[in-house]
């Protein structure tokens, strides 16, 4: 059986469109619910969401869906999606349930779930979901419906997961820090997290009104970071993204650090604490300069494709800590079962702090190779993987490049386009490679 709703990290589309509909959320919830109630004849769940507008009406829907089925169900408001897996794990729930679209805009929304564990489901389980989705309901009598209550400490609950992740002995005191919380989920946390751990904070992006998550803030937008660092003379400054699991980081001089980069310098600082990191799992966007890197401090770096969802699997098969994607989706599975982007600001700030050096100091020697990107619209019915043309083009790029680029061509899994994408360490050659690839791909 193929899966009709679930994507590669849960349910998400335009609200108002199939599936991302009241209705459509009812019969989720109940779906969920049977599913759940094989194991337990009375679970308890816990629904999670972020500042859109829409979530009002989609977590009312899934509240009475869970119900109808016999779950009671606990509500903790707007909270970022990694708190709601810590909660889920340390209440004991049987499930955690996030209404967000994360880094997307306001008009869209979705909806991901945790295990008891607080970790991703595997697809058998969204298999079983999507099973009873396509089964008619079965309704409890009213003696059996669930209850729903709210969660009124869930905030401070995770602020002190978040300290518990760094060593008591770590102070921010001094330090000036800009917390952009995207006008998400982490508004009323983020800030307290860094503020209670001594640093003067600055808080921005912290005023949803409902359609403002993401606008102009938070990593996805990190323009708005860069200036308030300069306005504000700060040390540092931090952008989360709408469900708070994506970082960014910015200097005092404005220069913007990714998810690689951050990335090396977790690893690094393990190796400096005389941990044993025998590997870190990146994906195949990961720069080469950082696998360079890593390399050099005889870290292998392991690829797996675009998706926390393929680190996580990949991290798991291996038994490694510590992986992520250039975005800022980055995982220390030894601090959170999920991406976490205050728990992952934290660990680069003890990092700051143990070293005595900066950021910019920390990363001296890696310089990240440039990327150019070319989207090619493939005509119909041509397949790409028998183009002998492009076969040979990166062949001939291959041999260009050496040891100091590399090429990626991926399709598309959502249009009929071919993603060509060369890095190199020198950007004009890199240039004509992609654009000599790009050619060969509709020769």
């Amino acid at each position: 059986m193929s899966r009709r709703y679930f994507g590669t990290d849960g349910i998400r589309g335009t609200v108002g469109r199939p599936p991302i509909t009241p209705d459509f959320m009812l019969r989720l919830g109940h779906a969920v619910g049977q599913v759940l109630r094989r194991a337990d004849a009375r679970p308890t769940v816990l629904i999670g969401k972020d500042t859109r507008i829409s979530g009002y009406m989609l977590e009312s829907s899934l509240e009475a869906g869970f119900a109808s089925a016999g779950v009671d169900v606990l509500l903790s408001g707007p909270l970022p999606t990694p708190g709601v897996a810590y909660l889920t794990r340390a209440l004991r729930l049987d499930l955690g349930v996030v209404i967000s679209a994360s880094h997307n805009p306001f008009a869209d929304n979705g909806v991901k779930f945790f295990s008891a564990q607080g970790e991703k489901l595997p697809d058998d389980w969204e298999l079983e979901v999507e099973a009873a989705l396509a089964r008619e309901p079965q309704w409890v009598d009213s003696a059996g419906l669930g209850k729903a209550r709210r969660l009124d400490d869930a905030g401070g609950r995770y602020i002190e997961f978040c300290k518990s992740t760094v060593p008591h002995s770590l102070s921010l005191r001094g330090m000036k820090i800009v917390v952009d919380a995207a006008h998400g989920a982490a508004y009323h946390v983020a800030p307290d997290v860094f503020h209670e751990l001594g640093a003067v904070v600055v808080p921005i992006g912290v005023h949803p009104d409902g359609i403002n998550i993401n606008q102009g803030v938070g990593a996805t937008s990190p323009g708005a970071l860069v200036k308030a660092v300069a306005e504000h003379q700060a040390d540092y400054g931090i952008a989360l993204d709408g469900d708070a699991d994506r970082l960014q980081m910015v200097d005092a001089q404005g220069r913007l650090y990714n998810g690689d980069e951050l990335l090396y310098v977790m690893a690094a600082d393990r190796l400096f604490k005389r941990e044993t990191v025998p590997g870190v799992v990146g994906t195949l966007m990961t720069n080469m300069a950082v696998e360079l890197a890593l390399k050099r401090l005889n870290i292998a770096l392991v690829r797996a494709k675009v998706g926390d969802r393929y680190v996580l699997e990949e991290l798991a098969r291996r038994g490694w800590q510590l992986g992520g994607e250039s975005s800022g989706h980055l995982l220390a599975l030894d601090r959170h079962t999920t991406g976490d982007g205050i728990v992952s600001a934290l660990q680069i700030m003890q990092a700051i702090r143990r070293s005595g050096k900066t950021l910019a100091a920390l990363l001296d020697g890696v310089t990240l190779f440039p990327q150019t990107l070319i989207n090619v619209r493939l005509r119909d019915g041509s397949d790409w993987q028998r183009n002998g043309h492009l076969d040979d083009a990166q062949h001939s790029a291959a041999r260009e490049l050496g040891d100091s680029g590399r090429v990626l061509i991926r399709a598309s899994g959502t249009e009929p386009v071919l993603r060509v994408m060369v890095e190199a360490r020198d950007a004009d050659i890199g240039r004509r490679c992609a654009e000599r690839l790009a050619a060969a791909a509709v020769a």
